[in-house]
């Protein structure tokens, strides 16, 4: 999932940052309200965290904003534990979850999950193509039964082509959905980790699965479905 952390705390922000990368998501942190509002507006989000307490602009004028222009992207609201208004407040504008600080992490990481999981398609929890299985649940990959171990990024890229197998899927669309804000457009890193995925998934001597599209992007496809456009 691309998700927006706006918490002024940078040690806190952080924190809940580097949780959510190490469970294979793209996250972006604001440290203030302007700059949750302007990425929130123009990025495309699945999940939002929002700290009411934000300088510049509150979490509350931004999820007000955000549902005056009709962006139902799912508000996660971090609250403060007596700030039973801000709660109401909160709901009432169409936050869809709360939690109140100090919080779990495991808690905030499984609303997270369940917020995420409220789409009109739901992603299954395995993902096949051919021989290769990969279990969202579990967060493991394996290729006629042999698991493979891949980073959290390699993780997140084979998720997301496996969501859209025998579809070719752009750069640009790889860059929004798996890395963050502060990735360079024209840099290799995208290249550098599908090659680095592909080796992995063929490290065995099995067939090809992901192909290169020149000039568009990358496809993952079954061999037995033919040859790749």
């Amino acid at each position: 999932m691309r998700i927006l952390v706006a918490e002024d705390d940078i040690k806190l922000g952080e924190f809940v940052r580097n949780a959510l990368v190490e469970e294979g998501n793209a996250v972006d942190l604001a440290l203030d309200g302007e700059r949750a509002w302007l990425l929130a507006g123009t990025e495309g989000y699945d999940v939002l965290i929002l700290d009411i307490m934000l300088p510049k602009r509150s979490g509350l004028d931004v999820l007000r904003n955000l549902r005056d222009e009709k962006i139902t992207t799912p508000v996660l609201l971090l609250t403060a534990r007596d700030g039973v208004n801000d709660k109401v407040a909160g709901l009432d504008l169409g936050a869809d979850d709360y939690v109140t600080k100090p919080f779990n992490l495991s808690e905030l990481l499984a609303r997270v999950r369940a917020l995420g999981r409220r789409k009109d398609v739901l992603e299954p929890t395995q993902l096949t193509c051919g021989d290769l299985e990969l279990d969202v649940k579990t967060h493991t990959v394996t290729r006629d039964g042999r698991e493979i171990a891949l980073t959290n990024k390699e993780f997140a890229l084979l998720r997301h082509l496996l969501a859209q197998k025998n579809t070719v899927v752009t750069r640009s669309e790889i860059v929004d959905k798996v890395w963050d804000v502060h990735l360079d457009m024209f840099s290799d890193v995208v290249k550098v980790v599908v090659s680095r995925l592909r080796k992995k998934l063929e490290a065995s001597g099995g067939s090809q699965l992901v192909h290169t599209v020149r000039g568009i992007g990358y496809m993952i496809k079954d061999p037995a479905d033919g040859d790749c456009a």
